[in-house]
């Protein structure tokens, strides 16, 4: 069966796209000039052409570029972190403004070994980000810290406009695909977000591919809504290295847009499905109204104060 399963191709719908124009040599240097790590690069995201071309959006991922946990699914390297560096915060700001972007997100490696998983660094990337681009949304992609739920007030105080944290996989599947991490302490991080703060949008992504029904894809987004989750993207799991568990199947474009349908149904406000999807896919366009309306606020004083005039599609 491994085998077989190793030796499956790639359907044509799965080829991807490599645009290294200027814009993207150009972010990719000041990631190595800044000493950012971003999860773009470190989890080999397909779509990492296509943002950083159009400078859209961009993942960056702090708290090192070791984590604590083996994920079966996941690229990113294992092992002992290094020490926190407090001065990474006012570097990510600093690199949001000079690349431009209209939306951040930011991640981590998961980092067991800290008491509050990161949180306060976490919370000072958000700080530093809105002192320096007012203008920019940012979204916060955690790991469950787990279960350390005083350290999640820390991420909240600094405002997120969305908080995302990654079921992953279904229930069955949890314990071979994460390490770890539990299905039902992330469905608990999610309900308490909601409990603290109401109004910021949760989303959530999962991977299909590792050998799920699609009955239990389903239960996936009933147990997501149940807890009053906002956002909702499934894309196709790639198996990294030879080491990571193998693709079980390849879903077809049409059954992405099936599950998309279905998502809508079930009561998600934003859905984005296929076979290149990855958690933050078209993550610009998932905040809420008051954070576009806090985009607009920034443009119109910019312009303002300046006098020049913003190229209103990037906003």
């Amino acid at each position: 069966m491994a085998k077989e399963q190793e030796h499956l191709r790639k359907p044509e719908w799965l080829k991807i796209k490599i645009n290294t124009n200027k814009s993207y040599n150009r972010l990719k240097n000041l990631m190595r000039d800044k000493r950012l790590n971003t999860v773009c690069e470190e989890a080999r995201c397909p779509n990492i052409h296509e943002c950083w071309s159009e400078r859209k959006t961009a993942t960056f991922m702090i708290l090192g570029d070791t984590c604590t946990r083996g994920c079966r699914f996941c690229a990113v390297k294992t092992g002992l972190p290094n020490e926190l560096d407090w001065n990474e915060p006012e570097r990510v700001a600093e690199s949001v403004e000079i690349m431009g972007l209209k939306h951040v997100v930011v991640t981590s490696v998961a980092r067991d070994d800290l008491k509050d998983g990161g949180a306060a660094v976490f919370a000072e990337t958000v700080r530093q980000i809105r002192k320096r681009v007012p203008g920019c949304t940012v979204e916060i992609l955690p790991s469950d810290m787990k279960g350390d739920y005083e350290s999640l007030h820390t991420l909240m105080d600094s405002k997120p406009d969305i908080f995302n944290h990654n079921i992953e996989t279904v229930r069955r599947l949890t314990k071979r695909v994460r390490a770890i991490a539990m299905y039902d302490r992330s469905l608990e991080l999610l309900r308490r977000v909601k409990e603290i703060s109401p109004n910021t949008p949760t989303k959530s992504s999962l991977m299909v591919g590792l050998g799920e029904t699609k009955e239990e894809i389903i239960q996936v987004m009933d147990d997501l809504r149940e807890n009053n989750v906002d956002i909702m993207t499934i894309g196709q799991y790639l198996q990294p290295t030879k080491k990571h568990l193998y693709v079980e199947r390849y879903y077809h474009p049409d059954e992405f847009e099936e599950l998309r349908k279905i998502a809508f149904e079930k009561g998600f406000k934003h859905c984005e499905a296929g076979p290149l999807v990855r958690s933050s896919y078209h993550a610009d366009e998932q905040v809420n109204k008051s954070s576009a309306q806090r985009r607009i606020k920034y443009m119109q004083g910019y312009e303002q104060s300046t006098g020049e005039l913003l190229d209103k599609t990037n906003f």
